[in-house]
C-alpha cells in the first residue's frame, strides 16, 4: 500500500521560476537555464512511490538533491510544481495549520547533527516535541520513557545530552522522533556524523527497531553500502533527477545507465546478489516417475550436460543423476533410474546470497539446485554464473577458464 507518492515534482531556486520551468520542459540544460534566468534547478521531474512499512533510501553524491527532496516531503521547502501525497493528501497544498497537524501526527525528522537541547536532560529532550503539543507532563514522560527503552537509553533519563557520546546522542534524536509515534520517519544523513563502528551499530539497531515497528522510513545517505544495507528499495539521484529506483539487487544487476554502473562498480556483489538473479529458472529436469536411463542419457547428450536434477510428480527435488551412472545402467540393461539417484545434494533458497553459495561449490562438482520452502524445484545455479558474478568476467572468458581447468 502506498504511503507517500511524489508526482512530477520540481523545485527551482531563483526569481524567474516560471521561465526556468518552461525552459526545462523545452529541454534546455541546467547551465543554460542558470545563465539566462539565474535560477538553480534543485529537483527535476521527481516521481516515486514509497510503500507503507518500507525503508526507502534516497541516495546520491553531495549536491544531487536528495536532502532537498526530503525537505519537500515534510514541506520545509514548498515545491515549485508537483505533488507530494501523504495518506492521500497533497502536502504541497496544505495550509500552515494543516502542516502543523501533519508534522505532529504523521511525520517525524531525525537530523544528521542531532538537533538536541544541551541545557535539557535526555528525558526532557525526548519529551520536548510532546511538550510543544501541550501534552501533560505525566503522559509525555511516560511516552518518552517508552521510546527510550526502544532505543536502549533506559537509565539515562537524568543525564545531560552533552555528557553523551555521538552515538548515544543520535539515539536521543531517534527516541524523540519515535515518542510522537509518527507514521513516517524522515532521516537525513542521520548516521553520517558518527564514527564508523558506531555507525554500523546504529544501522543494525535501526533494522532491529524496524522489525518491531514497521514504520515507513525515508532515509537519506551518500553512502552506497549504507543504502544497500538499510534499504528495501533505493532511489539514486544525480543533479536533481532520480536516475533509478529499485532494490539493491536490481540496481546492481540492471543499472539504468553508465552513471549508476560506475556508482555500484566497487560494491561486493557476492553479499547482495541472490540465487534468484543468477539461476537458470527453466532448466531440464528428470521426472523420476516417467523417465528411464535411455531418455535421460539422450537428453543430457543433446545439451552437453553431465548431471541433472530429479523431481517427483509434485516437482519436489529428490536429488540428481549423473551421466556416468546412467551409462553404467545402460550396460546393465536396467530400466529404472531409481538406484542411481543421488539424494545427498546441495540446495539453497532463491534469496540465498552468492557469498553463502560459494562454499557449497567447493563440496560438489554439480550445480547448486534452487528450491522453495516446500523443497519444490525452482532452478539451477551453474558454476559459470557464480564465477561471472564474483570476477566480473564475461561468459566466453569463463567457459575458457572452465575448459582449461577440465583439460588439466
Amino acid at each position: 500500500m502506498s504511503k507517500i507518492t511524489i508526482k512530477d515534482l520540481y523545485l527551482i531556486f531563483g526569481n524567474e521560476k516560471r521561465k526556468a520551468l518552461r525552459m526545462i520542459k523545452e529541454g534546455k540544460s541546467k547551465s543554460a537555464i542558470l545563465k539566462e534566468t539565474h535560477c538553480t534547478i534543485a529537483v527535476q521531474n521527481a516521481n516515486l512511490t514509497i510503500n507503507e512499512g518500507e525503508i526507502f533510501v534516497i541516495m546520491g553524491l553531495s549536491g544531487s538533491g536528495k536532502s532537498t527532496l526530503l525537505r519537500c516531503i515534510n514541506r520545509l521547502i514548498k515545491p515549485t510544481q508537483g505533488e507530494v501525497i501523504i495518506n492521500g493528501r497533497d502536502i504541497a497544498l496544505a495550509s500552515d495549520k494543516e502542516l502543523l497537524d501533519i508534522r505532529r501526527k504523521e511525520l517525524a525528522m531525525v537530523f544528521q547533527h542531532f538537533g538536541l537541547l544541551p541545557h535539557r536532560s535526555v528525558l526532557q529532550n525526548i519529551a520536548f516535541g510532546l511538550e510543544l503539543q501541550g501534552v501533560r507532563k505525566e503522559e509525555r514522560e511516560k511516552k518518552a520513557l517508552e521510546s527510550m527503552e526502544l532505543v536502549g537509553l533506559k537509565g539515562y533519563e537524568e543525564q545531560m545530552v552533552g555528557e553523551l557520546s555521538g552515538g548515544m546522542q543520535q539515539r536521543v534524536g531517534l527516541a524523540r522522533a519515535l515518542a510522537n509515534n509518527p507514521e513516517v520517519l524522515l532521516m537525513d544523513e542521520a548516521f553520517s556524523a558518527l564514527d564508523p563502528l558506531i555507525r554500523v551499530q546504529m544501522q543494525d539497531e535501526l533494522l532491529a527497531l524496524q522489525a518491531k515497528m514497521k514504520k515507513t522510513i525515508v532515509f537519506i545517505t551518500h553512502d552506497l553500502n549504507e543504502a544497500i544495507k538499510l534499504g528495501d528499495r533505493i532511489a539514486i539521484m544525480k543533479d536533481g533527477e532520480i536516475v533509478q529506483i529499485g532494490s539493491s539487487e536490481e540496481i546492481l544487476t540492471e543499472p539504468a545507465n553508465a552513471y549508476v554502473e560506475r556508482f555500484v562498480e566497487n560494491v561486493d556483489r557476492s553479499k547482495i546478489i541472490t540465487a534468484s538473479s543468477v539461476m537458470i529458472d527453466k532448466p531440464l529436469v528428470v521426472r523420476l516417475w516417467k523417465e528411464g536411463p535411455e531418455g535421460v542419457i539422450r537428453k543430457m547428450k543433446q545439451r552437453n550436460l553431465t548431471v541433472l536434477p530429479v523431481v517427483d510428480a509434485n516437482n519436489v527435488l529428490l536429488g540428481e543423476v549423473r551421466l556416468n551412472d546412467l551409462l553404467q545402467l545402460r550396460k546393465e540393461q536396467t530400466k529404472s533410474i531409481d538406484s542411481v539417484v543421488r539424494h545427498e545434494v546441495h540446495s539453497v533458497l532463491a534469496d540465498t546470497v552468492i557469498e553463502d553459495i560459494l562454499p557449497l561449490m567447493t563440496k560438489t562438482n554439480s550445480p547448486i539446485w534452487v528450491v522453495n520452502e516446500e523443497r519444490e524445484f525452482q532452478g539451477t545455479v551453474p558454476l559459470s554464473s557464480l564465477i561471472i558474478e564474483v570476477t566480473g568476467k564475461d561468459k566466453t572468458e569463463i567457459n575458457e577458464i572452465i575448459k582449461n581447468a577440465i583439460d588439466l
